[in-house]
């Protein structure tokens, strides 16, 4: 096919998918129900329906007096126009055409009876009524279709009232075709200027969730990757001392075998293989957070060793130089904890030392820990603020990151207002990692002495 002809037969074929766009728009009845408003749930639904009995009272009246039809015509007229504002709440494309064809019918009918009475002229093609009931359907189309089929439904409408004013023609009668085109453009211009800023407004909000599914996956992210470099650093640790173990080895026993030096040799070379992966891990976990590797005071920085339970007394004494009261005890025989643990226990207090200077001002704190058989408990309560708390710039996801701590140690943490106003932190930690095989009693079971565990709503303050 030649150019020529590509380009005629592609002219040829625009008209009829314009239609096909138009029957797709127009041609439906699908339902789109008005939502209700936010104030008054139902008062634009009262409001239609007080607009439609008006409609359809005022037109029958206007058809049955001025128009001088009979009851029946105009009583059916009138109620398609009144039902078709109340359609439009829920089907605004059927009720549309319902109003265009109750203008058309009535137009039809009082074209012959136009100017029997000179002094009294008729309004045509559209009755006063009609106007009213095409302007809300226009409004409750516009404001719940897309633009293009709001658009569509208004050209139809200008064309229809043209092709009978302006083609058709009648008797002398009072036009309304200008004043009806006027008002139905400026309702679709409404309409639609109303309908893009709830998308507009939807749209937001959707957005917003999303950005605050990122800033909580993140925050997720950023505390698991904070868990597992610090829990490297222990491992890496431990790594360490088993290679310098092994190389050492050989030279405590006088005359070693052989096959003991091969041994040996094979457990350092392992070790320093797995020290070496462990660094390369650590060193992309420190990349993809630059901001964290300056070293502080306190030694939490990635350089430095990481802190323990014996560190305690350390971060009491600074919490209260920054004007919080605390107060901390220790309770059963202290004794050596995994590395991880007690790293996870220190976290668990700061991190709740921390919310108590941010959010319960003029409150004071205290932290309880508690030495059982099978691992840790540690609690850190505070009471009533005496003041309103200010305004907060952090993420908000502190409980989180110590819940994801105690999980990773197959422990739990639970986080409650007390009656008292106040609130508190309570987390159980194993000694034994998950999967050692190592079955930690249910802290429901009796106990006595230092083997209890503290029931969450005691109050140790």
């Amino acid at each position: 096919m030649t150019e020529t002809g590509t380009r005629r037969a592609d002219w040829t074929g625009r008209p009829l998918r314009w239609l096909r766009i138009l029957r797709d728009d127009l041609c439906t009845a699908r339902p789109d129900p008005l939502p209700p408003s936010v104030w008054l749930r139902w008062l634009p639904h009262g409001v239609l329906c007080l607009a439609a009995f008006g409609i359809t009272v005022g037109g029958i009246a206007q058809l049955r007096n001025n128009g001088h039809l009979g009851l029946g015509l105009a009583f059916v007229l009138g109620l398609a126009q009144g039902a078709a504002v109340v359609l439009a709440m829920w089907r605004p494309v059927p009720a549309w055409w319902v109003s265009v064809g109750a203008m058309l019918v009535g137009a039809v009918a009082l074209r012959g009876r136009l100017g029997e009475t000179p002094e009294n002229l008729f309004t045509w093609p559209w009755p006063v009524a009609g106007i009213f009931a095409q302007l809300l359907v226009l409004l409750l189309l516009a404001l719940r279709v897309r633009v293009r089929a709001a658009v569509e439904a208004l050209a139809v409408t200008v064309l229809v009232t043209w092709l009978l004013d302006g083609v058709w023609g009648a008797p002398p009668h009072q036009s309304t075709s200008v004043i009806t085109v006027v008002l139905a453009t400026i309702v679709v211009a409404l309409g639609t200027a109303l309908r893009g800023r709830r998308e507009a407004r939807a749209e937001l909000g959707r957005q917003a969730s999303l950005t605050e599914e990122e800033r909580a996956r993140r925050t997720v992210l950023e505390e698991r990757s904070r868990i597992a470099r610090e829990l490297h650093d222990v491992v890496a640790h431990h790594m360490s001392v088993i290679s310098i173990q092994a190389q050492v080895a050989p030279h405590l026993v006088e005359n070693p075998p052989d096959e003991l030096r091969e041994n040996l040799e094979g457990i350092r070379h392992n070790a320093l293989e797995a020290l070496t992966e462990l660094r390369r891990v650590l060193g992309v976990l420190r990349s993809e957070n630059p901001d964290e590797d300056a070293s502080d005071a306190s030694g939490t920085g990635p350089h430095s060793p990481q802190p323990t339970l014996d560190r305690l007394d350390a971060l009491v004494e600074n919490t209260r130089a920054a004007g919080l009261t605390v107060t901390a005890r220790i309770n059963g025989e202290r004794r050596p904890m995994q590395s991880g643990v007690e790293l996870s226990a220190y976290r668990i207090v700061q991190e709740a030392l921390s919310n108590v200077l941010r959010h319960a001002p003029g409150a004071s704190a205290h932290v309880e820990i508690e030495y059982i058989p099978y691992g840790l408990l540690v609690s850190v309560a505070n009471s009533r603020p005496t003041r309103p708390a200010p305004p907060s710039p952090g993420a908000g996801h502190g409980l989180l990151g110590m819940r994801e701590r105690a999980a990773m140690l197959g422990g739990s943490l639970t986080a409650a207002p007390r009656a008292d106003g106040g609130y508190r932190v309570f987390a159980e930690l194993p000694a034994a990692a998950p999967g050692t095989g190592l079955v930690p009693r249910h802290p429901a079971a009796p106990a006595s002495g230092t083997d209890r565990a503290p029931d969450p709503k005691d109050d140790h303050v």
